[in-house]
């Protein structure tokens, strides 16, 4: 990364979510000299703390927000058929109908809107449409819904993606077009020539290193922390985000039987039950949280909220002992209502309130390439005005994430590619749907280190060479970077990863030359989270909740 005495970069992100990242490589595709910081690792907050679900929010459509379901339809079929294949899958949903008489038509309509939006867009639909079905196929597609309580349901289809794997290969796929990316780098204040911002002070968080970057725009994309950053340059900006918070919950797949997930309405939104490979997602809550923003915490209250709301459908109840895995987001909502999270709007907004800083906040994870393509086009308009400057269109529209592309190629030669690494068909699936066309390099690394094909002990679901290429491939610098985002193995198992930490410690550690003091630190801490998040998860109020998530800092 460009330190005080070297050259000048074009444009400098601050924050390594899906945005920063889709500004990185918006900014990186249109020639321009590109740095991204990132004070935890990516992903970090909430683009690895979501539904997972690339869709286009029936929820906004019930709201008459035309114009944002238009548009997340629009990329949502965009990352399906083009740019992220690999990454991006169909699933079904069912909306079961628990209304006689008025509640079909009026579903029904709704979604012959959403999908004659998806059919009108600029890209493939990449989705079989909806369609309606009796109480008798529901018994059949889902034989664990309660009989009495439904009359029927619609079948339509979303995507879903590993939120954190996408951020990241998006942020790989910038540093390949030559975008410098450092994790583990605060801001801590901006340099400033008159009213212009040229560049930052930060803190490189693992050595302890101040570093002076200059460049020529900074693009601040720190989601919940947008006010923070706001106070750095005076408060100045029109920018008020809320932090609302969402919290999910994993349950093994057998727990429900259904071929599809499946929606359930609440009093104030909607709840998801989404296939997650052998498991199921089940969320989200939506609640106002100004505590501890790097933690968010789950309490026992929003575990119960939940499992109340999804058990009313369910002919065996859910309880907390099905419970695998827990993880609590905050949603960066822009605000200057008094209105009640679960109504504020999704719609991001760009602003430049110094010259040389341009903010994004707001939006949603189906829409990120749109939001870093405003931002670039503001930042344009503010490198117009230094001299030299040629800042061309947005590409990203025609730049498929890395894996993408020879992707389908892999996927048609699954059995050969079985046979020549000696592994299962279904370990090449899972292997594809992770890193699409670079399943190469893995399978190259077990090519030289055999040893490296077995799976994570007590994670089965991951082979060991995931664990090497996460730290030579994908910037893991931590346990916790392997454990909670390169993989979901924190979330996927009853322990929470306990069991499956010191394995995975040692080979990060050979890759990274750790000693074994540290390999003990690394798990120590990791051990340390699970239990303040366990403990947080048996508080009865948020409160009670952040004080037990806070005990266990941040590794560095």
């Amino acid at each position: 990364m460009t330190g005080g005495g070297e050259a000048e970069l074009d444009v400098l992100v601050v924050g390594g979510g899906v945005v920063g990242a889709g500004v990185a490589l918006d900014a990186v595709t249109r020639g321009l000299s590109t740095g991204l910081v990132e004070q935890r690792d990516l992903a970090s907050g909430t683009s690895s703390r979501s539904s997972k679900l690339i869709h286009g929010g029936l929820r906004y459509l019930e709201m008459l927000d035309f114009a944002l379901v238009r548009e997340a339809l629009q990329e949502r079929g965009l990352l399906l058929t083009r740019l992220a294949p690999h990454l991006v899958k169909p699933v079904p949903f069912l909306y079961p109908l628990t209304h006689r008489g008025w509640e079909r038509p009026y579903v029904g309509a709704g979604l012959a809107l959403y999908d004659g939006m998806a059919m009108a867009g600029k890209y493939d639909m990449g989705v079989p449409r909806h369609k309606h079905l009796s109480r008798k196929s529901v018994a059949r597609i889902a034989p664990d819904f309660a009989p009495e309580s439904i009359a029927g349901a619609i079948r339509y289809y979303d995507c879903q993606v590993d939120d954190a794997r996408l951020v990241m290969t998006i942020a790989r796929t910038a540093a390949s077009h030559g975008a410098q990316v450092a994790t583990r780098v605060k801001v801590t204040g901006f340099l400033r020539e008159g009213e212009r911002v040229v560049g930052v002070q930060a803190r490189d968080l693992e050595s302890g290193t101040d570093l002076e970057i200059r460049a020529r725009v900074i693009v601040n994309a720190a989601g919940v922390w947008t006010d923070e950053i706001q106070d750095m340059v005076g408060g100045r900006g029109s920018l008020h985000v809320q932090a609302s918070k969402g919290i999910h919950l994993v349950v093994p797949r057998d727990r429900i039987r259904s071929e599809a997930g499946f929606i359930v309405r609440t009093e104030k939104s909607v709840l998801f039950v989404i296939p997650w490979g052998r498991h199921w997602i089940i969320g989200t809550t939506d609640t106002p949280w100004d505590l501890d923003k790097a933690h968010p915490a789950a309490s026992k209250a929003d575990i119960d909220y939940i499992l109340g709301h999804v058990n009313a459908i369910l002919r065996e109840p859910l309880d907390h002992e099905d419970v695998e895995g827990v993880y609590a987001g905050l949603r960066p909502l822009l605000s200057g209502e008094s209105e009640p999270t679960s109504r504020i709007s999704r719609e991001h907004t760009v602003v430049t309130p110094v010259p040389g800083l341009v903010m994004i906040a707001g939006g949603k994870l189906t829409t990120y390439r749109v939001m870093a393509k405003d931002a670039m086009d503001a930042a344009g308009d503010a490198l117009k005005s230094t001299p030299g400057a040629n800042v061309r269109e947005s590409i990203t529209d025609r730049i498929r994430l890395l894996g993408a592309e020879g992707y389908e190629a892999r996927a048609n030669q699954r059995a050969h590619l079985a046979r020549r690494a000696g592994l299962h068909v279904a370990r090449i699936d899972n292997l594809l749907e992770r890193y699409g066309s670079r399943i190469d390099d893995l399978l190259e690394l077990i090519e030289q280190r055999p040893e490296l094909a077995a799976p994570v002990p007590d994670a089965e679901d991951h082979l060991q060479v995931e664990i090497v290429y996460a730290v030579t491939h994908e910037g893991a610098l931590h346990l916790d970077d392997v454990l909670t985002r390169r993989t979901r193995i924190s979330i996927e198992t009853f322990d929470r990863g306990v069991h499956a930490a010191r394995p995975t410690a040692e080979l990060m550690g050979a890759e990274l030359g750790w000693d074994q003091a540290r390999i003990d630190d690394e798990v120590d801490h990791y051990l340390r989270r699970v239990e303040a998040e366990r403990q947080s998860q048996l508080a009865l109020t948020d409160q009670e909740a952040d004080e037990a998530r806070v005990k266990a800092p941040e590794i560095v």
